[in-house]
């Protein structure tokens, strides 16, 4: 397994304006030293507690993505540090990522999580309770969070076709929310989608980031 290899094929695939978080979770220190060794600054964990441990061991000037669930109770571990948080799926959590930045004096960009897939999934906003929570205008005094885009998943299957409508439509609701409610603010232009099986097509349909892997790192030791 040639992670420096890996990181090099994926990252040449990549158009300029497309950045690579490369999905560290579940993968040990050594892995992301590799990563490191070649240029690659930016990764994704999931875990907080696998993360905090991370945080303490590498070195100071690696991006920390968080980009899984986020429970409330686990925001206050990562505010020191965190450079964004992919995947805010209510109001209540962006509150709290307000509340422990402010602590620290810093403003975290979180990205709204969007639910576009077939899958029952859990998480995430559907465009209409996203559009809600945008009106509502309560997210506009949040001093101390930064809404800096959109992220989805695309549904697991092998429909290529049905992939690419998917993120198709995530990069309309993207277009729509930006002309709607963050017309003046720049900082709301990332569209974090695409993981290892499906990026290329993310990319064709807009992608800004995506969070690749199982592609550079192998499968994951769980």
């Amino acid at each position: 397994m040639d992670i420096q290899t890996n990181l090099k094929e994926v990252v040449a695939e990549l158009p300029e304006n497309v950045r690579l978080v490369a999905v560290s979770k579940f993968h040990p220190a050594e892995a992301i030293e590799a990563a490191y060794a070649v240029g690659q600054r930016i990764f994704g964990e999931s875990k907080e507690q696998e993360l905090s441990g991370k945080y303490e061991k590498l070195p100071k000037d690696i991006e920390w993505h968080f980009i899984g669930h986020l429970q409330t109770n686990k925001v206050k571990y990562i505010a020191p540090y965190i450079a964004m948080i992919h995947a805010a799926d209510s109001y209540k959590l962006l509150a709290e990522v307000n509340k422990q930045a402010a602590k620290y004096n810093r403003v975290i960009p979180c990205l709204l999580e969007i639910h576009i897939a077939q899958e029952e999934s859990k998480y995430g906003f559907t465009f209409d309770s996203c559009r809600e929570m945008l009106r509502a205008g309560e997210w506009k005094s949040l001093d101390h969070v930064c809404i800096a885009g959109v992220m989805g998943m695309a549904t697991n299957t092998d429909d290529t076709t049905e992939i690419a409508k998917e993120f198709h439509s995530l990069k309309t609701f993207f277009d729509e929310l930006k002309k709607d409610y963050f017309s003046d603010r720049p900082e709301f232009r990332e569209i974090s989608m695409g993981m290892s099986h499906d990026y290329p097509i993310a990319v064709k349909e807009g992608s800004t980031m995506v969070r690749v892997g199982s592609k550079i790192f192998g499968e994951r030791i769980y």
